[in-house]
């Protein structure tokens, strides 16, 4: 019997130093497959939860890629980097007094970020400009003009603080490091909040650690390690339908109705009208047929599911 080729989604946690595409050429590899999604990506420096998708799952990602995100990080008052990360090269190291930085003016500095924010992303990004990566032109020494763009931060919260002295190129700076933990829409630069705050305590900042603990409903509590090669990884995907139930309404399909809106049919169903994407799940195998709307009692494909090909066939459902 022809076993079929994994299908699902991969939550994986990324360790630090490496790609997020270093992250799903690994899964490739693991997997067996040659082209694997992904609904974004990471810095290197940054650790957590990255989101892969295998097979017709890939199909899914398009619904992950705008799930809000949970981050916690380490923002550093005192010294600036041309990337706001300590990847990036200093560009301002005046330090910061203790003295000069109370807990209630940061508070205020943090607090002025949270909402419905105008935020410039990072220089340097992935971000296009013409065509062109941000960081491919900061990294030239070119001009970049990145516009603003609105993003929602619903917490920013500082949950530790230490005062101490860091070297850098041979000088000894004092520095305020601040733990913060931020609950945030897609799109938003959890480096770019900590260069605002720095900019509105006139101290200058960048981000040393960073790391994404969940992305919608799903958190790095239940993220696997590619590296270790004691992992299943086919084992650790995460079922189409599974993952569909966390995020959608879901109406059941017999056996007859599941064909039918494979095939492209209309399936009448007793449902409230819907927009969608509503999961469309067959009852005998729960398999996610695929993603509809409902109008008038009749389901209307927005994305289709086909059932995973046996390994060994051309195509395996995916998008680079």
């Amino acid at each position: 019997m022809v076993a079929p080729q994994p299908d699902g989604i991969l939550l994986v946690d990324k360790p630090q130093g490496i790609s997020s595409h270093r992250v799903v050429s690994i899964a490739r590899r693991r997997l067996g497959l040659k082209k694997i999604g992904h609904a974004g990506t990471l810095d290197p420096m940054a650790t957590g939860l990255l989101l892969l998708g295998a097979g017709p799952s890939t199909r899914l990602l398009t619904h992950l890629v705008g799930l809000g995100k949970t981050y916690t990080a380490t923002i550093r008052l005192g010294v600036g980097t041309d990337s706001d990360d300590a990847d990036g090269t200093p560009t301002s190291t005046a330090g910061v007094a203790a003295a000069d930085v109370s807990d209630d003016a940061i508070e205020r500095a943090v607090a002025a970020q949270r909402g419905v924010i105008d935020q410039v992303p990072s220089t340097v990004s992935a971000i296009k400009v013409d065509g062109r990566r941000a960081y491919d032109l900061a990294r030239k020494g070119e001009e970049v003009v990145l516009r603003s763009r609105t993003v929602t931060v619903s917490r920013f919260v500082v949950t530790g603080r230490e005062d101490h002295t860091v070297t850098v190129d041979g000088v000894d700076v004092p520095v305020v490091d601040l733990d913060v933990v931020v609950d945030c829409s897609s799109g938003t630069y959890v480096r770019a909040l900590a260069r605002d705050v720095g900019a509105a305590l006139g101290t200058g900042a960048h981000l040393t650690a960073l790391r994404r603990t969940a992305v919608g409903p799903f958190d790095v509590a239940d993220a696997v390690d590619l590296e270790d090669d004691s992992v299943d990884v086919a084992a650790a995907l995460a079922r189409p339908a599974d993952v569909a139930r966390r995020l959608f309404d879901v109406v059941a399909l017999d056996a007859a109705a599941a064909k039918d809106l494979t095939d492209g049919k209309r399936v009448a169903v007793e449902h409230p009208d819907h927009d969608g994407p509503v999961a469309a799940v067959a009852q005998d195998d729960d398999r996610l047929v695929g993603l509809v709307s409902v109008r008038r009692g009749r389901l209307r494909v927005i994305t289709n599911f086909p059932a995973p090909a046996p390994v060994g066939t051309t195509t395996d459902g995916a998008h680079a």
